[in-house]
């Protein structure tokens, strides 16, 4: 096989939101797919009704997008090779699940669920294996007549061999043997006629012709009764490929679906909207996910997206299971912020300021982004250091306006000379407003810290802020003056 024939699927169920877990299946797919020139297909198994979810066809879209790992065919794109919705494939399923039937190798089911239910509990009761005991794979024809005239619906069953074993490779774990006798007959069709993903996985793959199968590795047990699927229909098995499981930040157990907080902790991200929304940055996000079971060296943890593509190989693709740091990743989303030119970052935190309720201006945030830029872990973060700066009509908190050291007489004097004197600059700008200010301090009985300190908090309301001289030069000098005499005010009030 050349590399211009590898394709690659992903194939998720629209059941839930977009989880790191699939994401991270997503991204090999994807790299894999690039590093050769192959194709990336995007599947939707959506036949199973009961569980579907509608937000999570399009959440799964917009965060692929955001990613950047755009898919060769499938939904909104199309290809040769549709549809890409198994739910638009129904027919097809039928078709062949009746063919191996009519081969007789798969039969018809009528076992109700009362009795699968009566069978698992006497199975439980007697300490036996779970598992269907083949009660219709044995059924007459006048049998099967009876049922069909009494109107029982029936499912369709592999009729799985009993002896001997079943054999496959897989690229990273090597020969996995399988003993028969361990297998059930598989349900290949639901009695609603839909397929299980048993069935509409084979089917799929070997029609969207699918070179390499890569997946999680909690699918190792499915794979010996796809096998035999295969080799039912006559076709060859694409190659195999499970990944990994990403563990818990403890990597003591797998990294839950829900959002989970651990002792003492705030609660944790598990869906790529919410890493999207907090403020991480794509390129980290597919940078971090890549190494959560990859590494190129020992040493190398930055990569841009030419070099995963160039570097990703399944043969330093990890057996083991790999644990998600969030402190990683908190650390390199810092970097990649860090490597932002300033309109980029502009931009960005445009948004995430916007989307937090406040009335941000392009051109303010560009004036603080090179402020800020190195106490951003993600561009949420933003918020809390430049609110201040969008909020008409400041008002600060007395208690926290208050140094200890100045008292309230000395935090009020320092305010109201501050103010006077940065109204009466000639020239409003950095320069002139430290030397201005820190003339004030040599002039006064306070210490720098303190006196610096109440006009923090007086122009910005915070005791942390983004540098005090570079903020009033932004905020200009109507505004700061302003700010600092309702400070004052405020402490005349609170008395």
């Amino acid at each position: 096989m050349t590399n211009a024939n590898v394709r690659v699927r992903f194939a998720p169920s629209p059941t839930g939101y977009f989880h790191l877990g699939s994401a991270r299946t997503a991204l090999y797919n994807w790299l894999f797919a690039q590093h050769t020139g192959g194709s990336f297909i995007l599947r939707i198994e959506d036949t199973d009704r009961t569980r579907y979810h509608p937000e999570a066809l399009p959440d799964l879209l917009d965060s692929l997008r955001w990613l950047g790992w755009f898919w060769d065919e499938g939904p909104e794109v199309g290809g040769s090779y549709g549809p890409y919705y198994q739910s638009d494939r129904a027919e097809l399923y039928r078709q062949y699940a009746d063919q191996l039937i009519q081969d007789g190798k798969a039969y018809r089911c009528y076992c109700t669920p009362e009795r699968l239910a009566a069978l698992r509990e006497e199975q439980r009761r007697e300490r036996f294996k779970p598992g269907y005991d083949r009660r219709c794979r044995y059924i007459t024809s006048a049998q099967i007549a009876e049922f069909e005239a009494q109107g029982l619906r029936s499912v369709v069953r592999l009729m799985t061999p009993t002896e001997g074993q079943t054999a496959f490779e897989d690229l990273l774990r090597g020969r996995i043997v399988v003993e028969n006798a361990e297998l059930d007959d598989l349900v290949l069709l639901k009695s609603d006629g839909y397929p299980t993903y048993h069935l509409a996985n084979v089917v799929d793959d070997h029609l969207m012709q699918i070179s390499h199968i890569l997946r999680g590795e909690e699918w190792l047990p499915s794979v010996p009764k796809h096998v035999l699927l295969y080799d039912a229909l006559g076709w060859s098995i694409p190659a195999q490929v499970h990944l990994p499981t990403i563990l818990d930040p403890s990597g003591k157990g797998k990294l839950s679906k829900r959002r989970q907080r651990g002792p003492g902790e705030a609660e944790r991200l598990t869906f790529i909207h919410e890493f999207r929304q907090t403020g991480y940055l794509p390129e980290a996000m597919t940078n971090f996910l890549a190494l959560v079971g990859w590494a190129y060296d020992a040493e190398t943890e930055l990569f841009t997206r030419d070099e995963l593509i160039r570097y990703f190989d399944l043969d330093d693709v990890s057996k083991s299971p790999a644990a998600f740091s969030y402190e990683k990743l908190d650390h390199m989303n810092a970097v990649y912020i860090r490597g932002l030119g300033d309109n980029d970052l502009a931009n960005r935190l445009l948004q995430i300021l916007r989307r937090a309720g406040l009335d941000a201006d392009y051109g303010r945030i560009l004036q603080f982004a090179p402020l800020v830029k190195e106490r951003l872990r993600t561009l949420s973060d933003a918020v809390d250091l430049l609110d201040f700066a969008f909020v008409d009509g400041h008002m600060p908190d007395p208690d926290t306006l208050v140094q200890k050291a100045m008292g309230v007489d000395g935090t009020r004097q320092a305010l109201r000379e501050s103010a006077k004197a940065l109204y009466e600059l000639p020239s409003f700008d950095e320069e002139a407003i430290e030397e201005t200010l820190r003339g004030l301090v040599d002039a006064s009985d306070f210490k720098i810290r303190d006196y610096f300190g109440a006009l923090r908090v007086g122009l910005t309301g915070k005791r942390v802020s983004p540098p005090l001289f570079e903020t009033m030069a932004i905020l200009g000098r109507q505004d700061t003056v302003q700010r600092l005499r309702r400070a004052a005010d405020a402490l005349d009030a609170a008395e």
